[in-house]
């Protein structure tokens, strides 16, 4: 990953209205802590803690202090930097294939620029959306990349309001409120993979799918039961939180019931590998028992046995066209919606007719 550049150190710029010009050292006897620590929050530097650092950022703007960088970016000069914060456990992106391959996309539109991505992990959405006003507050970012949107997004919201950082919301414009999109047809992809089970025969078909909370999932949801009720299928849709261990606790509930389904869908591939093993554990063959789709098809779907059915999507491709989309915004580009290449099913071993019994 590109490092982002070095944060710029900021001096004083501000003059009061019939006063001195405020220092420093006036933030920091107001944050009550020492000059060196408001020169590290101000510079957005390792060194104080997290509530130090906003402490310090509010008393500067009740202040009326302004860092140079921010006079620089109202100028027109710029970080030379986008924003990226994943509101995920760590551990799960250590084994998630998708974000690393979004952020090699990302970088594949950065490098070329020698701009820098600064990434933040964060442990919940509150945690995102205080990175974010971080960011706008020290000016370190030129722009901001949403993934992951929710109904009624806090980040929405205060993206959208005036003198907000330009941001892009990688979702459906449905849910942007107003700010550039890059989405992919997640119904239609959906639609292809039910027609694709119930042509084989199967009959009964369960989602595994992300949290509920997620704009993304409601949309699978509601392709997914629109396609299965038309092709009469009986359906289900099992709630997991996308790790391998749900996938293949849920797979393993599922295929234990009295009827289980015989076709699987699932919401990444990490899921479908570990419902893999979950199901030759249980010694039902695939797709001689139960038949199996993944979604994202990264490399994990051709190395198992049997090779899984999935649902194909360049991600880097993905990744890069929505850093291409965020600089355009950045340099001032009409909010618009840009539709990226629709999830394609690739049929492998794992997916085959019905169980006779059925």
């Amino acid at each position: 990953m590109t490092v982002a550049p070095e944060p710029r150190r900021v001096t004083a710029s501000h003059q009061v209205a019939g006063s001195r010009r405020v220092t420093i050292a006036d933030v920091a006897r107001e944050a009550q802590t020492s000059t060196a620590s408001v020169s590290y929050a101000l510079n957005g530097r390792p060194g104080v803690s997290a509530d130090t650092r906003e402490r310090v950022l509010a008393v500067a703007e009740r202040l009326g202090w302004s860092p140079t960088s921010a006079a620089r970016s109202l100028a027109g000069a710029r970080s030379g930097t986008i924003g990226l914060v994943l509101a995920r456990d760590p551990r799960d992106l250590a084994v998630e294939p998708f974000y690393m391959q979004f952020i090699a996309g990302v970088e594949s539109t950065l490098a070329p620029r020698s701009m820098g991505l600064l990434l933040e992990v964060a442990p919940n959405a509150a945690a995102d959306v205080a990175a974010i006003r971080r960011w706008q507050r020290a000016r370190r970012v030129d722009g901001v990349l949403l993934t992951d949107v929710v109904a009624d997004d806090p980040r929405i919201a205060m993206l959208t309001a005036p003198g907000a950082l330009p941001a892009l919301v990688v979702g459906d414009p449905c849910v942007a409120g107003g700010l550039t999109s890059v989405w992919t047809d997640d119904a239609t992809a959906m639609r292809q993979a039910v027609d694709h089970l119930a042509a084989l025969g199967h009959r009964r078909v369960t989602r595994f799918a992300a949290p509920g909370r997620y704009a993304y999932t409601a949309i699978r949801d509601s392709a997914f039961e629109g396609a299965a009720r038309s092709a009469g299928l009986d359906h289900a849709i099992v709630r997991t939180d996308l790790s391998p261990e749900s996938g293949a606790t849920a797979a393993r509930t599922v295929l234990a019931s009295a009827r289980p389904p015989t076709g699987l869908l699932f919401d990444n591939d990490v899921m479908a590998v570990a419902a893999l093993t979950a199901a030759h554990d249980l010694g039902r063959s695939v797709p001689g028992d139960v038949s199996m789709i993944a979604w994202d098809d990264s490399m994990l779907c051709r190395l198992v046995t049997p090779a899984l059915t999935a649902l194909s999507h360049d991600v880097a491709a993905l990744g890069a066209h929505a850093a291409r989309r965020l600089l355009d915004a950045v340099d001032g580009a009409a909010a618009g919606a840009h539709q990226d290449a629709t999830p394609t099913l690739r049929i492998r071993a794992s997916t085959g007719p019905a169980p006779a019994s059925t």
